[in-house]
């Protein structure tokens, strides 16, 4: 039996870029937490969470690696989603990988 691979490479080939706001809301979900539980362990408001999460607001590289270490999760994968959105907002085809 052959098991096959299937991580962030093919998730985007599937389904197109992960957005930091998609992986927020589906670490969030995960979690069984509400958007307001999960903004008060972010220590923002929840209106800034639903921001994030629906991609209004696309969080700097310092605010997403603080988001990373308050849920404990690699700070280069947030970080890069934040980059790779930012530049998907300005319409630079640019594509980030973050050592």
């Amino acid at each position: 039996m052959t098991i096959k691979k299937y991580g962030t490479k093919e998730l985007e080939r599937d389904y197109g870029a992960l957005t930091f706001g998609e992986a927020l809301e589906s670490y969030r979900l995960g979690e069984g937490l509400s958007q307001k539980t999960f903004a008060q362990k972010l220590g923002i408001s929840q209106s800034s969470l639903c921001d994030l999460e629906k991609g209004r607001r696309i969080p700097s590289a310092g605010r997403a690696s603080a988001v990373a270490k308050k849920i404990k999760e690699p700070v280069a994968f947030w970080v890069q989603l934040a980059i790779q959105d930012s530049l998907q907002e300005q319409d630079i085809k640019l594509k980030v990988h973050v050592a």
